[in-house]
C-alpha cells in the first residue's frame, strides 16, 4: 500500500511547538488578548494579527519551533512497523512553501530520528496533484482543507485531529484519527478487508 505522509502534526509534534511560541508571541511581544478562532489552523486564522506580524513571527520562530520539536508519540515505532510490512511511505509537504530554511530543519530532525522515507515531496502547494500522480491508497494530514480536498476526489483520508481542530465529518474516504496507534489500526484492519 503507498501511503502519504504530512511531516508537521503528523510525524513531528511541529503544531505544538508553534502553537506555545506564538501564544507568547501575541502575549508578551504584541500585548494582545490571546486566539480569536482557537479551532483555525494557521496563526493568522487563530489571531488577530496583521500581515506584518504574521510575518514577523514566522521569521522568528518557526525554524526555532523545527528544532525544538520531537515525534508525536507512536510516530517511529509504527513508521517502521509499516515499512517492515512493506508498505511505500511517501512524505507529502507543505514545509518549505513559505520559509525555505524549513525543508533543511525538516531532513534534519528527520535525520535526528533515524527515519527515511522511499520519497519525498516537498514545498507542495498542491498535495492533491501529489496523491493522485503517486497514485497514494491513503494520505494522512493534520489539515482539514487538505483532508477535504483529498478525500473528495475518493483518496483515503485520514485526518490526524489535534485537540482544538476543526472536527470534519467522516465518510468512507475521511476518517479521523488522533493518534499513531488509531492510524496503525485503520490500515492494519483496511489491510484484512483487501485479503
Amino acid at each position: 500500500m503507498k501511503i502519504g505522509l504530512d511531516i508537521d502534526g503528523v510525524i513531528l509534534n511541529t503544531e505544538n511547538e508553534i502553537r506555545v511560541r506564538s501564544e507568547l508571541y501575541d502575549l508578551l511581544e504584541l500585548h494582545k488578548k490571546g486566539t480569536i478562532t482557537p479551532e483555525g489552523f494557521l496563526e493568522e486564522e487563530r489571531y488577530d494579527w496583521t500581515k506584518e506580524e504574521v510575518i514577523d513571527f514566522r521569521k522568528k520562530y518557526l525554524i526555532e519551533a523545527s528544532k525544538a520539536t520531537s515525534l508525536m508519540p507512536g510516530a517511529k515505532q509504527i513508521i517502521e512497523l509499516l515499512q517492515k510490512e512493506g508498505h511505500e511511505l511517501i512524505i507529502i509537504t507543505t514545509r518549505g512553501l513559505s520559509v525555505k530554511e524549513m525543508k533543511q530543519a525538516g531532513l534534519d530532525k528527520l535525520e535526528e530520528y533515524h527515519l527515511t522515507f522511499d520519497k519525498y515531496f516537498w514545498e507542495q502547494e498542491s498535495k492533491l496533484d501529489i496523491c493522485k500522480q503517486e497514485k497514494v491508497d491513503i494520505m494522512i494530514d493534520d489539515k482539514p482543507t487538505i483532508c477535504k480536498n483529498i478525500s473528495a476526489n475518493k483518496i483515503r483520508t485520514l485526518y490526524f485531529r489535534d485537540v482544538n481542530r476543526e472536527k470534519l465529518e467522516e465518510n468512507e474516504y475521511l476518517k479521523e484519527v488522533n493518534n499513531w496507534g488509531e492510524v496503525y489500526r485503520y490500515i492494519y484492519n483496511l489491510n484484512m478487508e483487501e485479503k
